[in-house]
Order: C-alpha cells, then structure tokens, then sequence
C-alpha cells in the first residue's frame, strides 16, 4: 500500500516537472527578435560611412581654400588689363605696396576706424544693456525695437544716412538749425567724412554688441549679486568688482566681432563718402577694391587684400588669446 502510494507520489512530481519544464521549452522554442539591420550591412560600408559625413565640410573647406589659393598665387606675377601675358615677379607687389605711403594712408584710416567703431558701440551697447536689463515695460518694448537697425542692409543704411546729412536738404542740418547748427558739412572734409562713417556704423552695429552684453548680464549668477547687497556695496562697487569682470568675456566676443569687421568694412565708407573727400576715408578695402577693379591693375589690388587678411588674422588671434584669458579670470570669481 506504501509503495503504491509512493509510486502515484513520484508520478505525481514528475508530471509537475514536465508541466513546469513545458513553458521553458515553449519559450525556447520561440523566434527571438530579428538581428539588427546594421549587422546585414557590409563591413566596407560601415568603415566608409564616417567619412563620407564629412565630405560637405571639405567641400565647403576647397570652396573657401580654392580662391584664396588662387589669389595668393596671382599675387606673384603683374596681372593687368594693360598686360595680357603677365610676368612672374615674386614678391614685387608687396614690396610695391610697403614702400607706398598710400598704403600707410590707408592702413592709418583703417585703424582709426575700427578703434573708433569697435570703441563706441561696446561703450553704447554695454550701457545699453544695463538700461534693458531692468524688467520694465519700457525696456521689453525697447528690446524689440533694438533690432531693426539689423534687419536693414549696411549700404542702404548708408545711403539713408548720407541722404540726412546733405548740407542743404537733409534732415539732420534741418534739425540743427534751431540750435545754430544747421549747414554743417558732415561729409565733406575729411575729418567729418571719417566721424559720419564711423557714426553710421555705430548706428547699425551698436544693438548687436547690446543683445549679446544682455544675453551676458541674464546669465550671470544672482548669488554674489546678492552678498554684496547684504555687505551694503554700492552700485558703482558691484558694477566695477562684479558685474564687469564676469560680463567681460561677453563684450569681448562682440568687440572681437566688430573690430574684424571693421578692419574690412567696405559697404559703409563707399556708400557713404566713395573714400573721399580725396583719399581721407580710403581703408584697405576700398584701397584694394581701386587698384583691382577701378585701375585694373589685378595682381596688385590682390596683393592688398592678402595683406588686409594677414592683419585681420594677426588681430583675430591676439583677441581671441585675450579672450582666454578673460575667461579663466572670470571663472575665478566667486559664484
């Protein structure tokens, strides 16, 4: 009777074995899921695809390169209207140009004018970022409006400008007359031509020094800001131990913007004054835009703009060595 029972027992325990083991084989003996697609693709493929990703950066690196190679090269020999089958000369252009005083006119002018632009419109935008960075009505309309001397051309903010500051009929003169002041010649002496330039420019290229010092002053953190209003500093203090060391780098991504693109501004100036009265606005852009275009003499007006590039290089990278500067002193302040 024992052992029957222990024989249904062990039958028993058997078959809830099986049952039990059923699921394991039933799972196992379902499909899994599809291999991935990308072991299908073939081994050549798979090395060839990072390289082909950067086929549109080296396309547009030869269409930047290609140029600038060829005027480099063309920079070598004499080529003219005048002279249909050039000479190799080496470096006689630019010895042609380092021994003219025109180009040290020029060059002259050229700093002039980006020290000058690059100067105000970081002293304008800065304090006009400080005025928007308040929460006021005013300034939110302001900040909106802040934009639209951007959204025009240069040139033709140019020609609005040179159109206002005619002696006899523009409206500024107009302006003025109340205060004795009408009749000026703003663009007709050299002094006035080169002001006028540089004033236009600060026109329509302040806001964006402003727009990226208030992107600054909004992402500063609160906290120092906050000690010193307990220690009891005053505006001044916060603004000269605080605010600036840690805006600094900001302003100075947009000084270094300006002052290259002031170095070979060209649309304003000729707009403007077309580098008169005489050759007192002639920046190297416009000096080369001459001898290329206006005397044909090609190889020449080239020359020039290899060197304008040279020293928009040079001032690019003792900027932007600066800038790092900055920025590790600024990550020293406390925060």
């Amino acid at each position: 009777m024992n052992s029957s029972t222990e024989a249904d027992h062990g039958a028993a325990s058997s078959d809830d074995a099986a049952v039990a083991g059923a699921p394991e084989k039933a799972s196992a003996a379902v499909p899994g899921p599809p291999a991935p697609e990308g072991r299908g693709v073939p081994k050549w493929r798979r090395t060839l695809r990072p390289y082909l990703l950067i086929v549109p950066a080296l396309l547009l690196t030869g269409g930047i390169l290609y140029p600038f190679g060829l005027g480099l090269y063309y920079t070598v020999f004499d080529f003219a209207a005048s002279k249909p089958q050039p000479d190799f000369v080496g470096l006689e252009n630019y010895r042609r140009i380092f021994t003219d005083s025109s180009f040290w006119d020029s060059a002259w002018v050229t700093v002039l004018y980006a020290v000058g632009a690059a100067a105000v419109e970081t002293v304008l935008g800065v304090a006009v970022a400080l005025l928007l960075h308040r929460s006021t009505l005013v300034g939110r309309v302001l900040e909106k409006v802040l934009i639209l001397p951007l959204m025009i051309a240069p040139v033709i903010a140019a020609i609005i400008w040179k159109l206002m500051l005619q002696p006899s009929v523009g409206v500024v003169n107009y302006l003025l007359r109340p205060f004795g002041l009408g009749g000026v010649q703003w663009t007709d002496t050299p002094t006035g031509a080169l002001l006028s330039s540089i004033a236009v420019d600060v026109w329509v290229y302040t806001p964006f020094v402003a727009i990226l010092a208030l992107a600054g002053l909004r992402s500063l953190p609160t906290s120092p800001f906050e000690a010193a209003a307990v220690d009891g500093a005053g505006w001044w203090f916060t603004f000269r131990k605080l605010t600036m060391p840690m805006l600094w780098p900001y302003v100075l991504v947009a000084v270094i913007f300006r002052f290259m693109d002031s170095l070979k501004v060209f649309d304003i100036i000729y707009a403007l004054t077309e580098g008169g009265p005489g050759d007192s606005t002639v920046v190297l852009q416009i000096r080369a835009y001459l001898e290329a275009i206006r005397f044909q003499r090609y190889s020449f007006g080239l020359s020039y703009m290899i060197v304008l590039w040279a020293v928009v290089y040079l001032a690019a990278m003792v900027l932007v060595r600066y800038l790092g500067r900055i920025q590790n002193r600024a990550a020293e302040v406390p925060k």
